[in-house]
């Protein structure tokens, strides 16, 4: 008995060695030489981001690098190079003036934003700063009649007190061991009052906004998130079409509403003088993804597809380089490199920048239910064809590994894929545990394996997400080099393979007992 299970070891060893996934070594150093010797980063990040712009969804900016990036895989080679409506998004909005100082008891110029789809102020407006302490809808009495004109501040809810923690960081050895292992935290979970506590807050910010504006105020200050002249920008919803005429809004850096709300509090007058001008785009409400293919080589497999993308969309304090200019800086490199290395992917290989991510993930999303079809609706042919997703939406930081999504099956092919790469990969690894936030999930929400890669935070969390500091230095290109050269590999072999990536297995419906 024991020399049997000897025997059948032994053989299930073979068939491993025989059944591992095929590395094309000729085409790694190919894609290596190109990627890492003749890269071409940061010829398009200067396009995408200090020539373009910020790339607000639906902005002037969003359609500059559109249209760039339509030209560029054009001029690369790819076939079907095109921007293509995803359905209705909604305004679009510009920035044409913005400007806030504060002039009394002393003249200080602040930093701040419009925030995003906020009205024009009535030409340049000077006056009183005031501080509301408004708790309830019984407060409202207090103010009643009385802020006609006003300019209004509201203090941020977060701290803005000096850090000692480096702003940069790279994953540790021992934080990724912990990444590669089951997650033991369990999942945030609201208790019935911290729910109801939490719709009353948000309800009562709606009425205090109805309120403010009702009483004729002329622009309102948010003091918002950030440290050391950063400033988070916030999301709101004003970009749809039939959205009432609202209030003038800015968002200020936190320490220079603090500094007003100390003087405020102590009974120093506060004066500013500030003008902002936007404008509305109303003649086109439709949102855009680029799309762009190289065609496949072979004729049986070329109906097939693996995509690859990042979205082109950003929030306007900043260019927008690490969120997410970076990912389509890498995803538009790895499609160059495959062309200039000559190589002929078997399957179609098809690009995609999105648009509407900051928004909800708009553009992918309506994407994969226009193309792919949903699980409510039901599939098209095309959902049974694509391979896989990759995605690029965590800033500027060198690809560290890969989430896998909950997919076992495909943890020891991408293993084989990485191995090529372990001199410019240090502790390199697999979690076999989700990520959120962006474009993969809406491929996984359609049972397509969507992938995002692990990277190093660098200044991301910290610095660049959403913030006017995130700017064309704060990108790393030999981290982008590293990243466009290994997905260009792995979108490489996913089109070589014989089969489509494995799926993960439909979840078993629980017995009634």
């Amino acid at each position: 008995m024991k020399k049997y299970s000897l025997f059948i070891s032994a053989l299930f060893v073979v068939t491993l060695i025989f059944a591992q996934e095929k590395v094309d070594t000729v085409a790694v150093n190919k894609i290596r030489a190109e990627g890492l010797e003749n890269s071409k980063v940061e010829e398009i990040a200067f396009q995408l981001i200090d020539k373009a712009g910020s790339r607000l969804t639906n902005s002037k900016g969003y359609e500059r690098a559109a249209n760039y990036a339509v030209k560029q895989l054009t001029d690369w080679g790819l076939t079907n190079s095109k921007t293509e409506s995803w359905g209705e998004f909604g305004r679009g909005w510009e920035i044409e003036k913005s400007y806030v100082a504060m002039t009394k008891p002393y003249y200080m110029s602040f930093v701040a934003v419009p925030k995003a789809w906020t009205e024009s102020t009535n030409g340049e407006i000077s006056g009183k700063v005031m501080f509301l302490d408004i708790k309830t809808e019984e407060d409202f009495a207090k103010y009643k009649g009385k802020l006609k004109g006003a300019i209004v501040a509201i203090k941020p809810t977060r701290g803005s007190e000096p850090t000692f923690e480096a702003d940069a960081l790279r994953y540790t050895e021992e934080e990724l061991d912990a990444m590669s292992k089951p997650s033991t935290r369990s999942r945030r979970s609201w208790s019935p009052e911290q729910l109801a506590a939490f719709r009353a807050r948000r309800a009562l910010r709606g009425k205090i906004k109805t309120f403010l504006k009702e009483e004729g105020i002329s622009l309102i200050i948010n003091g918002v998130s950030g440290r050391h002249g950063t400033l988070f920008t916030s999301s709101p919803r004003e970009w749809r079409k039939d959205t009432p005429v609202g209030i003038a809004e800015l968002e200020m850096m936190p320490e220079h509403v603090n500094l007003m709300a100390r003087l405020f509090e102590n009974g120093v007058e506060v004066e500013i003088e500030a003008e902002v001008k936007t404008s509305f785009r109303t003649d086109d409400l439709n949102g855009y993804n680029v799309i762009a293919e190289i065609e496949g080589s072979d004729p049986t497999l070329k109906s097939e597809v693996v995509m690859l993308g990042g979205h082109l969309d950003s929030w306007h304090g900043a260019t927008g380089a690490t969120d997410n200019a970076a990912g389509c800086i890498v995803m538009m490199e790895a499609v160059r490199i495959l062309k200039a290395a000559g190589l002929q992917p078997k399957r179609t290989v098809r690009i995609a920048l999105w648009g509407g991510e900051e928004q909800g993930i708009h553009g992918s999303k309506n994407y994969v239910k226009n193309t792919f079809g949903s699980k409510d609706d039901g599939y098209t042919k095309e959902q049974e064809k694509i391979s896989a997703y990759y995605n690029i939406d965590n800033g500027t930081g060198r690809i560290r590994g890969i989430y896998q999504q909950g997919n076992e099956a495909v943890g020891p092919i991408f293993d084989e894929w990485f191995k090529p790469f372990d001199d410019i990969i240090e502790n390199r690894t697999l979690t076999n545990r989700n990520t959120g936030g962006t474009d993969h999930l809406s491929f996984n929400s359609a049972d397509i394996p969507g992938f995002q890669f692990i990277q190093d935070p660098v200044e991301y969390w910290s610095r660049t997400h959403h913030t006017n500091a995130d700017l064309y230095e704060r990108l790393v290109m030999d981290d982008l080099k590293q990243m466009a050269t290994i997905i260009a590999s792995f979108v490489y072999h996913t089109a070589q393979r014989s089969e489509l990536l494995p799926r993960k297995p439909e979840p078993k419906e629980e017995v009634k007992k």
